[in-house]
């Protein structure tokens, strides 16, 4: 029964930690605490009440705009917002009512975050990633203990540092083709891929070249980039990491089939 609902408390958990995603993604490269000052508008930094800070409700309410300046405020603040609120409701879903589902909210908030700082900056910053894989390792931790899965927990730690060697060996070869930004992300992503399965791992480490290549090759065609433009590889890194813990099962039987 209670995994049947699980996934509306998350959904609604989720909106509230992209709100605050949102500020991490914006404050810490510009190395910036993300505790203080508190939120303001971007534009005239005027600070911001509790009303306008409402996930969702308040860019809606005011209609994108600033209360006190009347400046456009990105649409991604609520996008992200979302798209936080159903990766966690989806997690619910697919690890359950078990003790180590907040190990994986922190894998989708750190990932989000990352993603944004890759894309605005390419960019992994390790004032996020070091402190995030070592928060990873224990949550895994506790929840394997609790959940009686202790080999879960020994597979999770061998899949990372495996993936993190695997994408540092592809790092020396191709000389600059991945920034060791990358290299430290790989540590984190195989941390979860290889909790729930060595199989999973494997989907986390081939679907960001196959789905990577793909969309470079779009993006080339239709010239949104040029040939000499650096793409981002930590992106299809997480969507890879997603497909492991989301679909990696179904991804499995489908290429065993």
């Amino acid at each position: 029964m209670i995994e049947d609902i699980l996934w509306i408390p998350a959904a609604l958990f989720g909106l509230i930690v992209g709100s605050f995603l949102n500020v991490v993604a914006y404050r810490v490269p510009l190395k910036r605490s993300v505790v203080y000052p508190g939120s303001a508008c971007p534009h005239c930094d005027h600070p911001l009440s509790w009303r306008d800070n409402i996930p969702v409700v308040s860019w809606l309410m005011l209609r994108g705009r600033c209360r006190y300046c009347s400046e456009r405020v990105s649409v991604r603040y609520p996008i992200v917002e979302v798209s936080t609120a159903a990766l966690f409701a989806w997690t619910a879903i697919v690890i359950g009512a078990q003790w180590v589902l907040p190990a994986f909210f922190w894998f989708v908030g750190v990932t989000i975050v990352l993603t944004l700082t890759d894309l605005d900056h390419k960019l992994i910053p390790n004032r996020i990633l070091f402190p995030s894989t070592a928060v990873a390792v224990i949550l895994l931790g506790l929840g394997a203990l609790l959940d009686r899965e202790l080999g879960a927990l020994g597979r999770a730690l061998l899949a990372g540092a495996a993936y993190f060697a695997v994408l540092l060996l592809i790092a020396l070869v191709a000389r600059g083709g991945f920034g060791f930004g990358d290299v430290k992300l790989a540590g984190f992503l195989g941390l979860y891929a290889g909790y729930l399965g060595w199989g999973e791992l494997l989907v986390a480490l081939f679907m960001p070249f196959a789905v990577g290549g793909i969309i470079s090759i779009l993006l080339l065609i239709t010239r949104i980039k040029g040939r000499k433009d650096a793409i981002p590889f930590g992106p299809y890194m997480v969507l890879g990491a997603y497909l492991a813990v989301f679909v990696g099962e179904q991804i499995i039987d489908w290429y065993l089939n």
